[in-house]
């Protein structure tokens, strides 16, 4: 195997020495080594790749697939990792010999790419808990994708870079399922023996962030850090506020305030030295999108350097029509953390004085705010709830409960007790609060009601981090026993109780009597695991 360094002018003094040999690869193209933002667009715009939208984003299609596709992603059956996976639907294992086939093809398809675009970079803000990483890419725009989202190092440390794991990106190449023992064409496929991870048949950017949060997910535990699907921000009394919710619920535009600074906006770790980013960069969904409602993350899409996934564009003037769902709903912006005007730029803080929960129940039941319990707090991280709304999906014609244990199920790769066992064990040791946030709808259920102002849910939640609600006088909802202020500052008295929203209360109670049902089936599997004082924290039995 050849040992040359197939690199460009442009990229001279940022390769290693070794090139891509440890990689297995012997590319006969042209190897292009951590092209910086601008050269990495020139040569996207150069190849085909995509689109200058209006004041100089990226704008790429990724369709068919123009989501994550959990259903074909698959952890490799072998070595210490096997006797530790929760092994099922979310982590399905593959057999060494399965991987061993799909990886020497997906290295020849790589090693005949006229083009493979390289960048070393790093996972993890505290340097006690990082991660090196190397991406092999065959697109430039996917490498400006993984250089926005990822922590960069300096240009003086890339010659004596080492992976400490290696992504290898083939997105036109297609699996064969009976060869290779995949569903489909698409594969992820996570090799901890082989420190390897192989995504192929899908343009979606997504799938090249979550792999390696599953890659965190499994390792930091060992290293006693909690890794966590949640955003992260603090205020100017230096106070660190978590924010767990899953897509569509406000996760990154209720961590986006201007009154506090950014640590990070999807993926962090909770070690005995406090909360610190995973990622260099951001990954908003920017469906309806508008200045007036979300300033910060809105202006990161009018910068250069922003990849926007599957956004439309108007035809003659190149600006982008962000209600437009034609391609997907799920519409994108990748920018770097330093896009967010208030920002940490060490991507740290102190161990969390507030926990935020956030679900969209589109059931119209839940409060708009609760304060949590210890027990409390624990059944609803291990329930993970949040629910979708008729017509987002083929076949829903009506709201549809979703549990995602540690809202995040699909990207866990341990057990959720174990996860929620270190969650419990933090909130006590650091006596954080822990708010339950409702950002979906009242007065009615999707259809019927509508949904809670982002403007009310703003003020619920910088008075719950301000303290403000410490002492604050609550009633406790009866059916899910949750302890709900009676006022706030800047919200009508009546949005903070949902059944008074409701035209027909009796109607209200069917509802949450029926999402209640919903709860208490999704939690037996977790009850033996959590205990009665958990499992009894939870709706009430009607």
């Amino acid at each position: 195997m050849a040992t040359q360094v197939h690199s460009t002018a442009e990229s001279r003094g940022r390769e290693p020495v070794q090139g891509l040999s440890r990689q297995g690869l012997d590319p006969r193209g042209t190897v292009h080594w951590n092209l910086r933002a601008p050269e990495l667009v020139e040569g996207a715009i150069r190849r085909g790749e995509g689109h200058l939208a209006d004041m100089g984003p990226f704008v790429a299609v990724t369709a068919p697939q123009t989501g994550r596709s959990p259903k074909d992603k698959f952890v490799v059956r072998a070595g210490e990792s096997a006797a530790d996976i929760d092994w099922g639907p979310v982590n399905q294992p593959m057999t060494p010999a399965h991987f061993d086939l799909l990886s020497a093809d997906v290295r020849a398809y790589l090693d005949s790419a006229p083009d493979l675009f390289v960048q070393d970079l790093r996972t993890g803000a505290d340097p006690a808990h990082q991660l090196s990483v190397r991406y092999i890419i065959p697109n430039a725009w996917h490498a400006l994708f993984v250089r926005n989202m990822f922590i960069r190092p300096e240009a003086t440390e890339l010659p004596a870079f080492e992976a400490s794991f290696t992504v290898l990106h083939a997105p036109e190449f297609q699996a064969d399922p009976a060869r290779h023992g995949t569903r489909t064409g698409t594969f992820i496929v996570l090799s901890f023996e082989h420190r390897t991870i192989l995504i192929g048949g899908t343009r979606y950017a997504g799938e090249l962030k979550k792999a390696m949060f599953a890659v965190m997910n499994y390792l930091m535990p060992k290293a006693g850090v909690l890794p966590m699907h949640c955003s992260a921000n603090i205020g100017s009394a230096n106070d660190t506020a978590l924010f767990f919710g899953l897509s569509g619920t406000g996760k990154t535009t209720l961590s986006a305030d201007p009154d506090r600074a950014l640590i990070g906006d999807d993926e962090h770790g909770w070690s005995d030295a406090g909360v610190f980013n995973f990622e260099g960069g951001c990954y908003a969904k920017v469906i309806g999108l508008s200045a007036e409602r979300e300033p910060d993350i809105y202006r990161t899409t009018q910068m250069f350097g922003t990849v926007l996934e599957n956004v439309v564009l108007d035809p003659l003037s190149h600006t982008v029509r962000f209600g437009d769902q034609s391609i997907t709903e799920n519409t994108r912006a990748s920018y770097p953390l330093s896009y967010i005007p208030h920002h940490v730029e060490s991507g740290r803080g102190g161990h969390p004085v507030n926990v935020v929960f956030l679900t969209a129940d589109a059931f119209g039941v839940l409060p708009p705010i609760a304060r949590l319990t210890p027990e409390q707090a624990m059944y609803y991280f291990l329930s993970g709830y949040t629910a979708k709304v008729a017509g987002t999906e083929r076949g829903i014609t009506e709201p549809q409960a979703t549990f995602s244990s540690c809202f995040g199920a699909v990207f866990m790769v341990w057990p959720a007790a174990i996860y929620a066992k270190m969650l419990g064990e933090r909130l006590h040791r650091h006596r954080t609060r822990v708010w339950l946030v409702n950002t979906g709808w009242t007065g009615g259920p999707y259809g019927v009601g509508q949904r809670i102002s982002l403007e009310h849910t703003r003020a619920l939640v910088r008075a719950a981090l301000s303290g403000a609600l410490d002492r604050a006088a609550t009633y406790v909802e009866p059916v899910f026993g949750l302890a709900t202020p009676t006022s706030v500052p800047g919200v009508p008295a009546e949005v903070l109780r949902p059944r008074e929203q409701w035209a027909d209360p009796a109607a209200y109670d069917a509802q949450a009597a029926k999402l209640a049902e919903m709860f208490r089936a999704n939690f037996q599997r977790f009850a033996d695991a959590a205990g009665r004082d958990v499992t009894d924290a939870g709706p009430r039995a009607g």
